[in-house]
């Protein structure tokens, strides 16, 4: 059940999108996109703060094999979900339980934090595979990590480690499993108690400066 693969739930102005398919590798089906993409878009205007998260030991494994093979893989439902994470007004969080695969990279590089577990790993075998990353997540991933470290990861096909992700600006700090919910909550703290209007000018003045810095 799609309902079942992606869980929303709420906590004051938090709202926690968690990928629950752990049989799966929380691997992702067009079902499991459209849900995502209306989770951010209803999320919007009442949250300070979503967390996008998964269940188990993997963030995502990207693509589900089945649906790739009938499709799934040149999608637009990808990058419309990385435009509804991007266009958020509140503060993305990315809380990485696990490693990262594939267009569930997408998601995860449209987010403004980026918070992983050591032992994850990111890859985005598109070059192995034969077909295109979806079209902004180039842009993001150079944005963050510079263009040959982004060519190493799209061209070369590396799997790049945690504390690679953080030393290159992939990720934004590394948190033991155990710690990983107490870490959101104290990061966040302070977003929670803003006015959403305050929240969204100081993003928007965020956003026009790295516009101008492109």
């Amino acid at each position: 059940m799609i309902e079942d693969a992606v869980q929303v739930t709420w906590d004051g102005a938090m709202c926690k999108i968690r990928l629950d398919r752990i049989g799966k590798a929380n691997s992702l089906t067009a079902g499991m996109l459209r849900a995502l993409i209306e989770a951010f878009a209803s999320a919007n205007s009442a949250a300070r703060v979503i967390v996008l998260t998964g269940a188990g030991r993997v963030f995502s494994a990207g693509a589900d094999l089945d649906e790739a093979r009938a499709g799934l893989a040149t999608s637009p439902l990808w990058e419309e979900l990385s435009g509804a994470v991007a266009s958020s007004s509140c503060l993305t969080v990315a809380a990485l339980n696990g490693t990262v695969a594939g267009g569930a990279l997408g998601m995860v590089l449209a987010c403004d934090v980026r918070i992983s577990v050591p032992e994850a790993k990111f890859f985005y075998p598109v070059m192995k595979l034969g077909f295109l990353p979806q079209p902004s997540d180039p842009s993001r991933m150079r944005s963050l990590i510079g263009p040959a470290r982004t060519k190493m990861i799209l061209m070369a096909g590396q799997k790049i480690d945690a504390e690679d992700a953080l030393s290159w600006g992939l990720v934004d700090r590394l948190v033991p499993a155990d710690k990983l919910p107490e870490s959101i909550d104290e990061l966040v703290k302070d977003t929670l108690t803003a006015a959403a209007g305050h929240l969204s000018a100081i993003k928007n003045l965020i956003e026009a400066q790295a516009g101008q810095d492109r």
